[in-house]
């Protein structure tokens, strides 16, 4: 189980989490591109900071809404979209290699994300260029059960795109299997405990429990903790060392 993080969120003077203090703790590095956040030169110090660590270096295209932080939906649709998320990979892919490094996966950011878990027409094109840049890039998506991510893994075969299974530390899951949006009061967990909670049921028990009670099966690659939860990065090393 690797652990991941989203990471070059800052913007100019604008800085968002604490890159420097989290990458020693981290797999997987997953590097915003420019349309949602961040700018060439935070780009090119995140890379570089996950290179001094041994990281993997994913990108993590969103919506062009520096505004909103990617979490608003923008209608692009097919080739739109597919150009949109080849320029934001490129942009990322072209800085890793004047490093001597490459991105090696695509972690989708926000609303782009979370709409291509509920649209298949989404998800097909985001397959799709992910397969027009490299068939070597998998492609990280949301994880469920064992029969919803089969049958996931099988869509993307198709256009011969591997897909690595994610899971959440610091979000609350729905009856549904989804996120619970944002805007829902207990959407984030903001306490270490909880979030080490949560980590180790999905670890140890393949589930995770719902924000009404339940419990769902979830079986995940990897785990993310968002670089944007101030109050749970001083306990990053805890957290890790309970995944570990």
């Amino acid at each position: 189980m690797k652990f991941n993080c989203d990471m070059g969120e800052s913007f100019g003077s604008w800085v968002k989490g604490n890159d420097a203090a989290v990458m020693p703790f981290v797999d997987m590095a997953n590097i915003a591109c420019g349309m949602h956040a961040s700018d060439p030169m935070t780009m090119a110090r995140t890379v570089m900071l996950a290179c001094r660590y041994g990281v993997s270096i994913g990108a993590h295209p969103g919506y062009p809404d520096l505004l909103g932080f990617g979490r608003r939906e923008f209608a692009l649709e097919g080739e739109e979209l597919e150009a949109c998320v080849l320029y934001q990979i490129g942009a990322l892919d072209g800085i890793c290699r004047a490093q001597g490094r490459r991105v090696e996966y695509v972690k989708p950011h926000g609303a782009l994300y979370n709409k291509m878990m509920r649209d298949e027409a989404t998800l097909d094109s985001m397959i799709a260029a992910v397969r027009r840049y490299g068939v070597d890039l998998p492609l990280v998506v949301l994880g469920a059960g064992e029969s919803a991510n089969a049958a996931l893994r099988e869509r993307a075969a198709v256009q011969g795109v591997e897909l690595w299974f994610e899971a959440f530390a610091d979000r609350a899951y729905g009856a549904d299997g989804r996120l619970v949006p944002r805007i829902k009061p207990g959407a984030v967990h903001t306490d270490a405990e909880r979030v080490i909670q949560q980590v180790r049921e999905i670890v140890e028990q393949g589930q995770v429990s719902t924000l009404e009670g339940g419990t769902i099966p979830l079986q995940a690659d990897t785990l993310c903790l968002h670089g944007d939860n101030e109050q749970l990065l001083a306990a990053v090393g805890r957290i890790r060392a309970a995944l570990s």
